[in-house]
């Protein structure tokens, strides 16, 4: 007699796995590559495929691109993972194609965390891809051009994969729903913004979209076949206190400004709180990092150019870091922008000076300044009587730059904060020197 065993019985699939987009139809995200007409959608509707890296994000969809790819090809697929596979796995598997190839059927060996990989690991790929054993695909979050050998990058066409709008997670979240493979045999009842939310949680990654979801309808309250979800439930199941910011609306608008205006006014405890508002409530690290490369230079500008430096660092570090790790870089750069000397003197500059370049399009580039490649250009002075700085005792000439209309115009007036002292000095002897030698 066959014992019972408490365990038996099929395991169930992750939501994430069971809703694995089977076709490109179903695949969401990514219309700069596979929007109709686009260029991976052509070389895979019309079976071009070759060996190619995809570089992107965490949840994007990598992986299941492949599979597709796979299955659109009739191809024999291969997960590899770079983890867990040595040189000999690999030797083993490219053998295994080599012989599929003898009856025609190709291989797509996929590569998983492809910059784990040593140089050896990677150049045993080499010379089946050379000859066409294989057609390799590799994932990788981090930039192939440092993390791949140049070799086998050579040979690799990389597509960049970018993260999933909230508006795509909704999508797939909606299909899960619905969907017989994932809750379409219950009623799955919840506010209408709660899908939002979990997508600003999810931060363009498909998988914790579809993980989180998993969570809080387990969670909800259960009545037959129908599940009730709270704003409560999704709380808990995130440990978001409101998660409830929405990206695109008026709360999102009110926290930048905060954080801005309160760098600005040079204050960083509330600039740091303001930052951690906005990154606990699901906000894009990048959206963050390009605010403050933007402020930098608007409301910091030549009184500290270090402030620049710092922030396009910052901006770096969560590309390749991302979040949580990157909390920290962004706390250095905002706290760094709230104690550094002020001036908008460049934001105002720009203003003028684009004010002017708007409503006087047409002045003519002076000829002096103008570039006289041919010698019809030369026949009509351009660069005539032109005056190399270089050449010059002072490094200082008295050509004129600036179109007639706009002689005497200026556009940047330097403050006394900061470093920019020293620039307004500089200015004001360059101005003084050229009012001389008119």
């Amino acid at each position: 007699m066959e014992q019972t065993n408490m365990f038996a019985g099929e395991v169930p699939q992750p939501l994430a796995s069971r809703m694995r987009p089977a076709s490109l139809e179903e695949f969401a995200g990514q219309k700069h590559l596979l929007g109709p007409g686009k260029v991976l959608r052509r070389l895979i509707e019309s079976d071009s495929i070759s060996s190619m890296i995809f570089w992107g994000p965490p949840g994007v969809g990598k992986t299941t691109l492949a599979r597709i790819i796979a299955q659109k090809t009739k191809s024999q697929f291969i997960d590899f993972s770079a983890v867990t596979s040595g040189i000999k796995e690999i030797r083993q598997v490219m053998l295994k194609a080599d012989e599929a190839r003898l009856f025609g059927t190709r291989t797509i060996v996929f590569v998983d965390e492809i910059h784990r990989f040593n140089k050896a690991q990677q150049d045993a790929f080499l010379p089946f891809v050379e000859k066409g054993s294989i057609i390799l695909i590799g994932a990788t979050t981090e930039n192939p051009s440092f993390e791949v050998n140049g070799a086998l990058l050579s040979r690799c066409k990389v597509f960049v994969l970018q993260s999933l709008t909230n508006d795509d997670l909704v999508v797939l979240m909606e299909r899960a729903i619905h969907d017989e493979r994932g809750f379409g045999r219950q009623k799955v009842i919840m506010p209408e913004n709660m899908l939002e939310a979990i997508a600003t949680f999810a931060n363009g990654d498909a998988r914790a979209a579809l993980s989180t979801l998993e969570m809080v309808v387990l969670n909800g309250d259960t009545n037959g076949e129908t599940v009730t979800i709270t704003p409560e439930t999704l709380e808990q199941c995130t440990s978001k206190k409101s998660l409830l910011y929405d990206k695109g609306g008026e709360e999102h608008y009110n926290l930048i400004s905060a954080l801005h205006k309160s760098m600005r006014n040079s204050d960083p405890d509330a600039a740091v709180y303001w930052l951690a508002r906005m990154l606990e409530a699901g906000e894009d690290p990048l959206y963050v990092a390009r605010r403050v490369t933007r402020f930098a230079s608007e409301d910091i500008g030549l009184a500290d150019s270090r402030a620049l430096e710092v922030a396009v660092a910052a901006y770096q570090a969560c590309h390749y870091i991302g979040m949580p790790e990157c909390s920290v870089h962004l706390t250095h750069a905002v706290v760094y922008m709230a104690m550094a000397p002020k001036s908008n003197a460049l934001y105002v500059a720009y203003g003028e000076a684009r004010k002017d370049a708007l409503t006087q399009l047409a002045e003519p580039v002076p000829l002096v300044i103008r570039n006289a490649p041919t010698a019809l250009m030369q026949n009509l002075k351009y660069g005539q009587g032109y005056q190399y700085a270089h050449d010059a005792k002072e490094k200082l000439t008295n050509m004129q730059c600036l179109p007639d209309s706009l002689m005497g115009r200026e556009y940047y007036r330097p403050t006394e904060e900061g470093l920019e002292a020293r620039y307004k000095e500089r200015l004001e002897q360059i101005k003084q020197w050229k009012k001389e030698h008119k």
